[in-house]
């Protein structure tokens, strides 16, 4: 129901968002950041899980467009990604006083996180599963198929109930994708300035991105970074294999949440 929808302004539009709070004292925010294609609900009760396994807050949030958000002001530009990690997110966590954070990024949210990071600001790790770095056939040719068959497919009426506008979400999302400017983009030159520690994951079965994204990361970031290229799993670990991704979450968390 919309009265048990919470929201926060940022930059004037309201953002929808859900917060878990802590189990144990002095534990960072872990910080939600969606798909392309998501929202606070598509999350299902990852964040729930994840926060009760490890004692932390959690904080889920829906982009501009997305979920119950305000609809988007304006077309989507190349840069999107690297406006919200570098621009939305740090005014959001200032505004729900967020300070201490994990972030937990899924493709699109995953490439957030990293521009997030890669500006400099403050976050004590990143997990990033099936994260874009650099533009790859693969992607084109996967989201190119789901607009072929947007109107009549599945996915349509599976997004619905997620969102206040599905059909205005989709084709920002994937005319940028599958627009010519968008074919060398890349922010593979940025990763050299991530310094924190990284848990980068992806399916070996993912249809929207190959392995060449987590070696990537791998490769250019300087931090700690720990690899997971998971069997039998596509673009959602959560999904496809969520108790090995739940466990490597948890574990890799627990790594950055020492017990005084």
């Amino acid at each position: 129901m919309d009265e048990e929808r919470r929201f926060v302004a940022v930059f004037g539009h309201r953002l929808e968002y859900r917060f878990v709070p802590a189990r144990r004292a002095a534990m960072p925010v872990l910080v939600f950041l969606h798909q392309g294609l998501g929202s606070v609900s598509m999350w299902r009760d990852v964040p729930e899980r994840l926060a009760e396994c490890t004692g932390c807050a959690a904080l889920v949030y829906s982009r501009q467009g997305h979920g119950w958000s305000d609809p988007a002001a304006a077309p989507h530009r190349p840069e999107f990604m690297l406006v919200e990690g570098r621009t939305v997110l740090p005014e959001l966590l200032a505004r729900l006083g967020c300070d201490d954070v994990i972030l937990v990024g899924h493709s699109d949210g995953g490439t957030i996180a990293l521009a997030y990071l890669a500006a400099g600001h403050r976050a004590r790790g990143a997990i990033v599963v099936a994260a874009h770095v650099r533009d790859e056939a693969i992607t084109r040719d996967a989201i190119a198929a789901q607009r072929r068959n947007w109107d009549e497919g599945t996915l349509r009426r599976r997004l619905q109930r997620h969102h206040r506008d599905v059909d205005a979400l989709f084709h920002a999302w994937a005319e940028i994708w599958l627009s010519p400017e968008f074919h060398s983009w890349s922010i593979a030159p940025l990763l050299s300035r991530i310094a924190v520690p990284l848990l980068v994951m992806q399916g070996h079965d993912d249809s929207h991105g190959t392995m060449v994204q987590v070696d990537e990361i791998a490769r250019r970031a300087p931090g700690p970074v720990e690899v997971a290229k998971l069997e039998n799993c596509g673009h959602d670990p959560f999904r496809d294999r969520p108790d090995i991704a739940l466990a490597l979450c948890a574990a890799f968390i627990a790594r950055l949440t020492p017990t005084p």
